[in-house]
């Protein structure tokens, strides 16, 4: 089967904490390690959904470069402390805050008063500190969601002309970082494994990025792809059997759950129907009731006998 292309699986998430983990995805064709880890790599950095603050307003101020009366930082070193706050919004509509902090002390982002919609992440980020005991700290925050990085000039314009605009950093994900290895299907030898690391800033799991970058490269293609579809027999690896066992009669069922349907010498008519379907191995096939597979488009109660024969001498 060299003149297919391995179709990869997800066969291990090592979680090094709540926004930091590990992926290994293999058995890949020869040379996919680099293709899939840098095209994987970018979307990550660039693509995801996040939310950010685009714009604010602080009581008794009116432009940037200025100083806020009762409050020790200046408006510029505030607008670096509004970039570093990291939100969870559901839904797509503009989010308008308040803060209100009366009195001495820290504003941090557990003082923004959030709605239904909107969850800060890192609450202990501090913005500014109120000096004055008899000081009022008033701010309104514009948060929005998007993709990437998005400057001034690019953003909506200022709801009013006392309101301050940011550029915005919406991505969630903070690195990504990928190595590829080698590995072996069989007597095929020269297959790559990707191990790709993702760690966010915890507004989203990793392994939600990783999903969301998987699926926004598969509608890019797709739309590339036309009708043209290639047939991918050879079904994603296992999941490694953990260390220090050696459960041979495990593997030899991996082994046979791994089989592509083109191998179990079906008739052409029942292995076309399987095919076009999109099921490719024994394990495709073993996913789905008999009820499911004569449903199934040009597969009928012969096709399912014939296919039932052919697991039973596989002992499945």
């Amino acid at each position: 089967m060299a003149n297919h292309i391995h179709t990869p699986g997800l066969v291990a998430v090592e979680d090094h904490s709540d926004n930091n983990a590990t992926f290994t995805v293999e058995p890949l064709h020869n040379g996919y390690g680099m293709t899939l880890g840098n095209s994987l790599r970018r979307v990550l950095l660039s693509s995801i959904a996040g939310a950010a603050i685009t714009s604010f307003k602080i009581e008794g101020v009116t432009h940037e470069f200025t100083a806020v009366p009762g409050v020790k930082e200046d408006v510029v070193d505030i607008m670096l402390n509004l970039k570093g706050i990291r939100f969870r919004v559901y839904g797509n509509d503009v989010q308008n805050l308040r803060i209100v902090k009366k009195g001495a002390g820290a504003v941090t982002a557990k003082d923004i008063q959030t709605n239904a919609d909107v969850e800060v992440v890192n609450p202990d980020h501090v913005i500014a500190t109120v000096d004055d005991d008899k000081a009022t700290f008033t701010m309104d925050l514009t948060v929005e969601v998007g993709r990437g990085y998005r400057t001034i000039e690019e953003g909506t314009a200022r709801k009013a002309s006392d309101y301050v605009a940011l550029d915005a950093v919406f991505t969630p994900v903070l690195r990504v970082r990928y190595k590829v290895e080698n590995t072996r299907v069989g007597q095929v030898t020269d297959l790559d494994k990707l191990l790709l690391t993702i760690e966010t800033d915890g507004s989203i799991t990793p392994r939600d990025a990783f999903e969301e970058a998987a699926a926004i490269l598969v509608n890019q293609y797709t739309a590339l792809a036309g009708k043209t579809r290639v047939a991918a027999p050879e079904a994603a690896a296992a999941p490694a059997v953990s260390a220090g066992s050696n459960d041979e009669g495990s593997s030899d069922e991996a082994g046979a759950l791994n089989t592509s349907v083109e191998d179990m010498n079906l008739s052409a008519r029942t292995y076309n129907a399987l095919v076009n379907n999109d099921i490719h191995s024994v394990r495709d096939l073993l996913a789905l009731s008999d009820a499911e597979l004569r449903d199934l488009k040009g597969f009928g109660s012969k096709a399912l006998d014939e296919v039932k024969e052919k697991l039973a001498e596989l002992e499945l």
